[in-house]
């Protein structure tokens, strides 16, 4: 797979969130000066202050607080190579209701003012973080780029619109700008938000509180170890593209059930359970169908999900 030679000055906005700050680190471990764009200060924010402890006053990378909607972006990407725009509100089941408003400015409008910033200082790469919920439920076998998207939740509307709208000015003729974005399948690890499924069995282990499983657990997820998307992430930003969608998941889909099972296996402790009823937007099943990712990055998965849950494991009871 491709790294980022050449690349000698990348933006990452959601710096101080989970798959963005393990990038951080991982590009400038590669020599690549960084600068960090994030609405959560580390001075008064624990979570962001913890993701970003092994990059804060390094030599080569630069935090700057604020919000895509209202920073002046084009200082900031003069100069860049690449973009990594991994900044947006996550989450299916809060994108319901008066909510909204927050994913449409945070996930659309602030990727609209980072594009027109892009175009003002000519950068010639986005790599911009998509999202597995734009393909909706599961057609019975894995999902490809070309599928007709059918996101079931207001987050999966705003995930595609992005996308849309950042392809639309890759194909523009009076740039340079070009645009891979990424469908994350579920990514977990250390650091992973504590609302995420595997993030909430392995606290239940540790707290003794019950999960709260939604559904009847054979809901699958295709889960992607955060190590395997950032590798993909930073072969995007030299991958032979214009305007490309690309699947990164981690290579099989498993149940909720298996999860815990893995869990169980892991911790060597059983994982307390109060079953729920099954939430609005979330889909049966994913699976991503990874043609394109090993064509186009050279991307192979390389993290079983028993070895991720381990390192997560450490990480959560550390």
């Amino acid at each position: 797979m491709s790294g980022v030679q050449g690349v000698e000055r990348a933006v990452v906005t959601g710096v101080a969130g989970f798959i963005g700050s393990h990038l951080a680190e991982a590009l400038m471990l590669q020599g690549v000066n960084v600068v960090g764009i994030d609405r959560r200060s580390p001075s008064c924010d624990p979570m962001a202050a913890g993701n970003l402890e092994n990059v804060l006053g390094r030599r080569g990378f630069q935090l700057v607080e604020g919000d895509l909607g209202e920073l002046d972006l084009g200082p900031l990407t003069e100069g860049a190579s690449v973009v990594f725009h991994l900044a947006g509100v996550p989450g299916v089941r809060p994108s319901w209701g008066e909510r909204f408003g927050d994913y449409l400015a945070s996930n659309v409008m602030a990727t609209q003012r980072l594009l027109e910033a892009c175009v003002s200082t000519g950068v010639p790469r986005m790599v911009l973080a998509s999202s597995s919920s734009v393909y909706g439920n599961s057609v019975g076998r894995p999902s490809r780029e070309e599928d007709l998207p059918f996101p079931l939740s207001p987050y999966g509307v705003t995930k595609l619109a992005a996308e849309r709208l950042s392809l639309s000015y890759a194909v523009r003729q009076d740039t340079p700008l070009s645009v891979v974005a990424l469908r994350y399948f579920t990514v977990y690890g250390p650091r992973q938000r504590p609302d995420m499924a595997i993030g909430r069995v392995l606290r239940s282990v540790l707290t003794g509180h019950p999960l709260r499983l939604y559904g009847d657990g054979v809901q699958r997820r295709d889960f992607t170890y955060v190590g395997d998307a950032v590798a993909a992430t930073m072969a995007a930003s030299l991958a032979p593209a214009q305007a490309e969608v690309v699947n990164i998941g981690g290579g099989r889909s498993v149940s909720m059930l298996d999860v815990l099972a893995c869990a169980a296996q892991v911790t060597g402790r059983e994982v307390p359970v109060l079953r729920d009823a099954r939430q609005l937007g979330d889909v049966d099943a994913t699976e991503a169908d990874l043609t394109r990712a090993r064509d186009l990055l050279g991307y192979e998965p390389s993290t079983p999900l028993a070895e991720g849950m381990s390192q997560q494991w450490k990480w959560i009871s550390s």
